[in-house]
């Protein structure tokens, strides 16, 4: 499923959900080659696309400093 910013600019694609958090596949075009995490907190609404409560921007400029539980980004 597509995540999207407030904006509505492409942030990423679904992976899996765990840990209250969701990992964003490594293979969307924005991912750069490694799965993203951004915590479910950021959910605005889900309605065919996951709309997120911050523009793509400010959420690509977050989402390596999010990390999982235990603080591993790529765990």
């Amino acid at each position: 499923m597509e995540v999207v910013g407030a904006d509505g600019a492409h942030v990423g694609t679904v992976d899996t959900v765990e840990d209250g958090t969701i990992v964003l596949a490594g293979t969307d075009r924005d991912a750069g080659g490694r799965p993203h995490v951004i915590p479910i907190a950021w959910i605005g609404t889900v309605d065919g696309k996951v709309l997120l409560t911050k523009p793509a921007a400010e959420a690509k400029a977050q989402w390596d400093r999010v990390g999982r539980p235990g603080g591993d980004p790529k765990r």
